[in-house]
């Protein structure tokens, strides 16, 4: 596909954007969770020099040593509009080197792509966003509104330290704004629009995330000796319990972004998308299918397990972890469910709960990204989505901020892109990045 050029955008930006990812990639952000790991102040140090060489101002902020965001701000055009928010995160996942083809502090482009834990969750978005900052700075362009820019730490926990803080100890810096942009939405999914018919290529831009319920179980018993009747043994009711929720069926129920999302599939797929087997549609339509598989009813998984210390002696205690995802408006009757499930021998507290948010996927915003992706494709099917996951964007719909999944990258159809999401071998295509840098500077300098 030849794209269409972006007028007075300098070509140096390629250059940037590949430089910019791969440092970025290099630079050890691991956020195990717990309070270690080496934090995010190296790569916000990397992000405030590229910023105040483009003339923008940057400030860290740091509520914990070395965990630290950054926060700037660049003038647009029309002063009067709402300024639009576009935030990320620093921070990443573990990455097991010996299971990777390269090192994930590579950072080296490899095939075309480059390689390293953050690639697509998402250092590669940061990477477009600072390389078309700087673009602006050579050319002397503007975006129409004011943008607030804010790169944060801590979302691959709870936000605590990134999101949660800035919404709090720094609002000020949000005043006046309504919408953002952030990870997890504008990608390429290449399809066959019929068996016989052309490719085409869909574009979910995420409007919303299901609520967040990360629970910690305790069940309490009576401890002995392991030969002993065991009769009031904590850790087989804590199983039975886990057992009843793994195999509990949450029912069906379509959100109106999930209801468009399928009409615009059948729109776009030429067939009709069976709403009475959702789950066998879900498998069939592959890729196209984990846009709605996860975000058609409310979830929950056991994650962590721990009891007993010894295999003779039964422990007073044993306790879980669950990870718990409800959709909007489902939070009440999700915890319900959870407790009649878990019964009055096992107690449930939150280590996280975060209810679910949405945007509006039928307002100028939307209207904007999906413009901005067919100008620079025109195979493109823009479409809303559901994310099945969590986002800062929790942290901000608490200060009145709606977020859009719009990360846009044109992906290989090969490259399967939920796979690089925490997997193994994470890589982005340099041309995509390359692609959404000039799909961001339309946006941006249009809406």
């Amino acid at each position: 596909m030849t794209a269409i050029g972006q007028p007075g955008l300098h070509d140096g930006y390629a250059t940037d954007v590949a430089e910019l990812c791969s440092d970025l990639l290099r630079i050890d952000t691991t956020n195990p969770g717990d309070g270690s790991g080496p934090g995010e102040r190296q790569a916000a140090e990397y992000v405030a020099e590229a910023l105040e060489a483009a003339g923008v101002r940057a400030t860290l902020t740091e509520p914990r040593p070395r965990r630290t965001s950054v926060l700037a701000r660049i003038d647009g055009e029309n002063r009067d509009l709402p300024p639009l928010l576009v935030h990320g995160h620093l921070d990443t996942v573990h990455a097991e080197p010996r299971d990777w083809t390269l090192h994930p502090l590579s950072g080296d482009l490899h095939h075309g792509c480059l390689w390293g834990r953050g690639a697509v969750d998402m250092k590669g978005t940061l990477a477009m966003t600072l390389a078309l900052v700087r673009a602006w700075a050579r050319t002397g362009q503007k975006p129409r509104r004011d943008l607030v820019l804010a790169f944060l730490a801590d979302e691959e926990s709870t936000g605590e330290y990134g999101s949660r803080h800035v919404t709090t100890a720094h609002r000020d810096h949000f005043a006046g704004v309504e919408e953002a942009i952030s990870e997890s939405g504008g990608f390429s999914i290449t399809t066959r629009t019929t068996r016989t018919g052309p490719d085409a290529r869909v574009y979910p831009i995420a409007v919303g995330e299901r609520g967040t319920a990360w629970m910690r179980l305790t069940a309490h018993g009576t401890a002995g000796h392991g030969s002993g009747p065991g009769q009031d043994n904590a850790v087989a009711e804590l199983v039975h319990a886990l057992s009843r929720l793994a195999a509990h069926r949450w029912p069906t129920r379509l959100v109106p972004a999930v209801h468009t999302l399928l009409d615009a599939l059948d729109q776009t797929l030429g067939i009709r998308i069976d709403r009475d087997r959702l789950e066998e549609e879900a498998i069939r339509l592959g890729g196209l299918g984990e846009l709605f598989d996860c975000t058609i009813r409310n979830t929950l998984n056991p994650t962590v397990l721990t009891a007993g210390q010894k295999v003779n002696v039964i422990p007073s205690r044993a306790h879980a972890e669950v990870d718990g995802r409800f959709l909007p408006g489902e939070q009440n009757a999700f915890v319900e469910t959870v407790d009649r499930l878990l019964g009055p021998k096992v107690a449930r507290e939150f280590i996280n709960c975060e209810e679910a948010v949405a945007a509006d996927h039928e307002g100028p915003a939307f209207g904007a990204m999906a413009e901005a992706i067919r100008s620079q494709d025109p195979h493109a099917h823009p479409v809303p989505f559901i994310q099945s996951g969590g986002t800062d964007a929790k942290a901000f719909a608490r200060i009145g901020i709606s977020t859009y999944g719009f990360a846009p990258l044109l992906l290989d159809p090969h490259l399967h892109y939920y796979a690089m999401f925490h997997g193994v071998d994470e890589r982005v295509p340099l041309s995509g990045l390359e692609f959404g840098v000039r799909v961001l500077h339309r946006f941006l300098t249009a809406h």
